[in-house]
């Protein structure tokens, strides 16, 4: 058995599906093109079929990625398939990830199909792919769920009908490590040609136990573990690569298993997928966590200046999170700034340096010093202001206080036209969303709106969040100002572009 483990990522597929972390078919593409970068093997750009934006941003993915394979889902439907296999025609390798559900309580409610018309489904999806690729994969969708007779015969029909690794998802996070250790030794010991296939672990996160899950996969005979950077997914979520990834380096002694990932990117992928969904990392979260270096207990400084191993476990150059000296302000020049990006992980090309320095230059005209948090909002404002948007924000002034009405005079270019509109509310934050919403008229409801600090002191940027939901659709938007209720109109705005472009791509 080989002691390297394979990587797939699924942050643009199972990731995308976490509600209101779509991403735009640019977003996408430069994500993959950094995991490529970063050594995983397998990406699972998004499901071909579900609608025409993913199918683009698979297809032009395909194009692009110079090392890993890439990955399609598809159901256990010839339609599915023949998608993604047209998807993915242009990529040096490619893999199609066929699925049916397995477990009694899907196949009765969910498929209403038979044990019978499942396996002839395997046998028939799995063949089909097959035609388009050597590299197939097969899910048994609530695997953990699913009963065992039924269970390894699914898994030999697969294996007979072309199917080279074989995925046990753990679909609704319900299983244990120690059950799930049980499981993948019951599949090795009791399906005839499980040698001819790789074992995958796909885990989710509802009991956190997404991540010990895994890890028990692999101790079992695993050797390929589906993940996403900082655990994005459905529901809670899916294992987080880099707590799977640094704990297999970190601790060789007890597993003596190998990837490809390079972790010095782990810091910036984190980074770039939380500014990309406008889902913050959780501060105390293992690995990429803003507090996963930090150390306030006088004890624990104390232990830190006589030997750093004394309370850290990795050094946070394993991981990419550089610290430096450089303070910046509105004196530092083009040369300082474009170092402090590589130094946060981040390489731009001459037109995006111009665009962030001269942002870079207005943040700093408005607060003494620009911390690192700061540049990394001013990065994701870039990614969200350099796409097509229909709305953008233009000009606000606000007059609010504690005597008479709130009024906002809020300027929108919308579809290349500017708009303006006068609106009193509740309060100006009130005020500023009444206005948008009579500027560009629309249906979505205001689920979240939070504002925080980016860093310290009375200059500081205000960091906005907003969460509107229509219909089926979710999406956050998030901004950072000086002002709070620019920071405020802003992320509504970036909300509600965000909105549109999901609504544009399930077209």
């Amino acid at each position: 058995m080989t002691d390297n483990v394979i990587i797939f990522d699924t942050t643009l597929r199972d990731g995308e599906q976490s509600p209101g972390a779509s991403m735009t078919i640019n977003e996408k593409i430069m994500l993959a093109q950094m995991l490529d970068h970063a050594g995983v093997d397998i990406i699972e750009a998004g499901f071909p079929f579900t609608s025409e934006g993913d199918f683009k941003a698979i297809t032009e993915i395909s194009k692009q990625l110079k090392n890993a394979t890439i990955c399609g889902l598809a159901r256990a439907k010839d339609s599915d398939i023949e998608r993604a296999a047209e998807a993915m025609q242009h990529a040096n390798r490619f893999r199609i990830h066929t699925f049916i559900s397995t477990s009694p309580l899907h196949m009765e409610y969910k498929l209403k199909m038979t044990p019978d018309t499942v396996l002839e489904a395997i046998r028939h999806s799995v063949t089909k792919a097959k035609k388009y690729t050597p590299d197939v994969e097969w899910s048994c969708e609530d695997g953990t769920r699913t009963e065992a007779d039924f269970l390894c015969q699914s898994i030999e029909t697969a294996i007979k009908a072309g199917a080279t690794t074989i995925n046990i998802p753990d679909t609704v996070g319900y299983t244990t490590p120690e059950e799930y250790f049980d499981i993948i030794t019951m599949i090795k010991n009791r399906v005839p040609n499980i040698d001819k296939a790789i074992i995958s672990a796909h885990c989710h996160n509802d009991l956190g136990l997404a991540v010990a899950n895994s890890i028990a996969a692999l101790r079992a005979g695993a050797r390929q573990i589906e993940c996403t950077i900082n655990g994005l997914g459905e529901r809670a979520g899916n294992a987080a690569m880099e707590e799977v990834v640094m704990a297999l380096k970190v601790r060789p002694d007890l597993y003596d298993l190998t990837t490809n990932v390079d972790t010095t990117q782990f810091t910036k992928l984190s980074r770039t997928v939380s500014s990309i969904t406008a889902f913050p990392v959780q501060y105390n979260k293992a690995i990429v966590g803003k507090n996963a270096f930090a150390h306030e207990s006088g004890i624990h400084q104390d232990g830190m200046l006589k030997n750093s191993q004394t309370y850290e476990i990795m050094r946070p150059s394993d991981i990419g999170l550089v610290k430096t000296d450089l303070v910046l302000g509105k004196l530092s020049g083009r040369h300082a700034f474009a170092n402090k990006l590589e130094a946060l992980g981040y390489k731009v090309d001459d037109e995006t340096l111009n665009d962030l320095f001269k942002r870079f230059k207005d943040l700093a005209d408005r607060k003494k010093q620009v911390f690192d948090d700061d540049i990394l909002m001013l990065i994701a404002e870039d990614n969200a202001d350099n796409q097509d948007l229909r709305i953008k924000f233009h000009e606000l002034t606000v007059i609010c206080g504690s005597e008479g009405a709130q009024r906002a005079i809020v300027s929108l270019m919308i579809d290349g036209t500017e708009k303006e509109i006068t609106a009193r509310g509740d309060g100006p934050v009130d005020a500023i969303f009444k206005a948008i919403r009579a500027l560009f008229p629309h249906d979505a409801t205001l689920e979240l709106y939070q504002v925080d600090a980016v860093t310290q002191g009375t200059d500081a940027q205000a960091k906005v969040t907003v969460r509107l939901s229509e219909n089926d659709y979710i999406s956050t938007g998030i901004a950072a100002h000086t002002d709070t209720m620019t920071a405020s109109a802003k992320a509504y705005i970036h909300a509600l572009n965000r909105l549109l472009l999901r609504q544009d791509r399930k077209k």
